[in-house]
């Protein structure tokens, strides 16, 4: 279980543009004086209904090109826009092609939002190529550059436009959900060493203690294992918040400090410390491992249903597991009926393990069934350790 990050920046716009023609519209002349002739009975009543014309990205360009009108700056701007909320791969090739032959020149900013449209249609090999021939950048190029290549899973080139940015542009000010975004590649690729750069950089700069930088970097140290390192960050912090809290549990749930990631739960109700549905799963988890009969589970999950999150997606799975792992087989059951509709793929998979942990193998043959007429896709090593905890080299899933 990983704590929550900020959330990467969406570098696409989110409301709907649809582009207006400029063109004035036309009416036919009216004379004054003229009357109407008398209506023919057999004519048919004329539709009040208007149709509606929208105008593509080749339209305008092919209109303005018949016309032989210069495209100004702002027209490009607009349909740089429309191509970037449509995600139309071939309008925007067209129209970064119909850029390139007009020569016009390009403002910084016009030029980030073409980078922008070609990340929203995936073209990202172009956008390199595009940020590639800018002669000149700021931090929002660099921004976008960054946030696309994690977007695609390439954190590699993302640590490398970071730092090469960084080289290039000593003087920016970096905001703290791009260097989040760094520890959260620097733990993917387990870069340890640029990570504790960062950190060492953040120390100089006198933001390490920065409550939103302070949960990515001890979650940062306790995916490599430095739990101590991450618990110095938690009792330097002048004040805690839900985030660094729950990088705490995490932690330690991951060193399988069960009893204390319970402790600490208990300890941010009697701080009044918001709990969201991370926090639960971090204890849920931790009550599984607990030998208790599942005691500190109950209590768990009544604090989830008054706080409302009992629904709550990652709830609903640990709940699930949690009951599997202590035996209670009926809650779990429960749990997993009330997650209804709703339930992921980690709900079936928590209740079939929690039928395979209690030697209920029937009942897991038949849950795999019931994920099959569901349309769900079941992972091979579920099946195998249904497989296993049946005793039986012969179970063929998915055949009639």
């Amino acid at each position: 279980m990983e704590t929550v990050s900020p959330p990467l920046p969406n570098i696409l716009p989110s409301t709907k543009f649809l582009l207006k023609s400029q063109l004035p519209p036309r009416f036919p002349k009216q004379c004054p004086k003229a009357t109407a002739p008398p209506p023919t009975p057999a004519a048919k009543p004329i539709s009040t209904t208007h149709a509606t014309v929208t105008h593509t990205t080749s339209d305008i360009l092919r209109l303005m090109d018949s016309l032989s009108l210069p495209i100004p700056p702002d027209i490009y701007a607009s349909l740089i826009k429309e191509c970037t909320l449509s995600r139309h791969s071939s309008r925007a090739l067209r129209l970064h092609s119909h850029i390139k032959k007009s020569r016009v020149k390009l403002s910084l900013h016009l030029l980030n939002r073409l980078l922008v449209m070609h990340v929203s249609c995936g073209h990202l090999e172009i956008a390199r190529q595009t940020f590639d021939q800018m002669f000149l950048r700021d931090f929002n190029s660099w921004a976008i550059m960054i946030v696309a290549c994690l977007q695609a899973g390439d954190y590699e080139e993302a640590i490398d436009y970071f730092v090469l940015m960084e080289r290039c542009n000593s003087v920016f000010k970096f905001p703290s959900w791009i260097i989040v975004c760094l520890l959260k590649s620097c733990v993917l690729t387990k870069n340890m060493e640029l990570g504790k750069q960062v950190h060492g950089r953040l120390l100089k700069l006198g933001v390490a203690h920065d409550l939103s930088l302070t949960g990515s970097l001890m979650n940062f140290y306790g995916n490599f294992n430095c739990l101590d390192d991450a618990n110095t960050l938690f009792n330097r912090s002048s004040r805690c918040n839900t985030a660094t809290w729950t990088a705490k549990m995490v932690n330690s749930c991951r060193e399988e400090q069960f009893r204390q990631v319970f402790v600490d739960f208990t300890e941010m109700g009697r701080q009044g410390i918001k709990k969201n549905s991370f926090t639960f799963s971090s204890a849920l988890k931790a009550c599984a491992g607990m030998d208790d009969e599942g005691i500190s589970g109950r209590q768990v999950h009544a604090i989830a249903i008054k706080l409302g999150l009992e629904s709550e997606g990652f709830v609903q799975c640990g709940l699930i597991d949690m009951y599997g792992k202590c035996r209670l087989v009926r809650e779990a059951e429960k749990a997993f009926e009330i997650a209804g509709d709703e339930r992921n793929i980690a709900c079936w998979n928590a209740m079939v393990m929690g039928y395979v942990h209690n030697k209920l193998c029937v009942e897991a043959i038949k849950l795999l069934y019931g994920m099959k007429e569901a349309g769900l896709e079941v992972q091979q090593s579920l099946i195998n350790n249904v497989r296993v905890a049946c005793g039986s080299r012969e179970l063929e899933y998915g055949r009639t």
